[in-house]
């Protein structure tokens, strides 16, 4: 199985740009022309949270338009940058989010691995929350399924990044989280987005990945006494192998670069 992650597409209303900078529909048409591409194409495509920049409808209308070439399934979970009932409202006939609550989802017996979606959202602010409410969701969810090869799906990531001014907006709730994916080895991996970068690391014994963005990059930045900023680093996105029962994952860049060149001659000869 081959799933692609994008995240953090920040899709505006048409003709608008993110900071009155970044062309967020042009960049996202880019990569779905090079999701398009792809030989094979993946099964499934997931979005790790901020679809749309102010959470209204037309956004999320735009963003349907520019994800119209893609024919996989997607499945997406909110970022803080989302409308909760807007977006349950846009995608209501993908019938994987619920009609009323949080937008959690668990998607159980359709595909070789089974995915668990959870909602960080808070409205009006840049961190998210697992509150008591949600994490018990979650130990139930998990405790169903204890031996079923498991993806969690989050936009804030559960961990501190070291870059200053986005742990400032992290995850709230992140050590229980933490407490509840050790008991849980059947998860493969947590799937997050927020930092617009690759950032990889381990919580509760679990491999942790945040996709970049296919627009403006989060500035490396690990100093702590700085505003931050973004960015126009090359985009990308992130493609998840499930093979032979381990999960590979390739960083994707956007784009068309020179290439590919033969390591050998037409005799095999390795070129020199």
């Amino acid at each position: 199985m081959l799933i692609a992650q994008l995240s953090d597409t920040h899709i505006k209303r048409p003709g608008e740009l993110a900071y009155r900078r970044v062309d967020t529909a042009y960049m996202l048409s880019r990569c779905v022309a090079d999701l398009v591409r792809l030989n094979p194409q993946p099964d499934l495509i997931v979005i790790t949270g901020d679809l749309v920049d102010i959470g209204c409808a037309e956004e999320y209308a735009h963003l349907k338009r520019l994800l119209a070439p893609l024919k996989q399934p997607i499945i997406m979970v909110p970022g803080n940058h989302d409308g909760r009932e807007a977006m349950r409202t846009a995608f209501a006939d993908d019938g994987y989010l619920p009609a009323s609550g949080f937008l959690h989802f668990s998607i159980d017996d359709r595909y070789p691995l089974r995915i668990v979606g959870l909602d960080t959202h808070v409205p009006m602010a840049g961190g998210g929350e697992l509150c008591e409410q949600r994490l018990c969701w979650l130990d139930e969810k998990l405790q169903r399924e204890r031996t079923r090869p498991t993806i969690l799906l989050m936009h804030h990531a559960p961990f501190v990044s070291g870059i200053g001014f986005m742990d400032e907006i992290g995850l709230h709730g992140r050590e229980r989280f933490t407490e509840i994916v050790a008991r849980h080895p059947q998860i493969e991996m947590i799937l997050c987005g927020h930092l617009h970068r690759n950032i990889q690391t381990m919580v509760g014994g679990r491999r942790v990945s945040t996709c970049p963005s296919p627009a403006h990059q989060v500035a490396l930045d690990f100093r702590t006494d700085t505003a931050g900023g973004f960015s126009l680093e090359p985009p990308g996105y992130l493609l998840h192998w499930w093979h032979d029962g381990h999960l590979v994952t390739h960083g994707v860049m956007i784009g068309s670069y020179d290439g590919p060149y033969p390591f050998v001659d037409a005799a095999g000869r390795l070129l020199g």
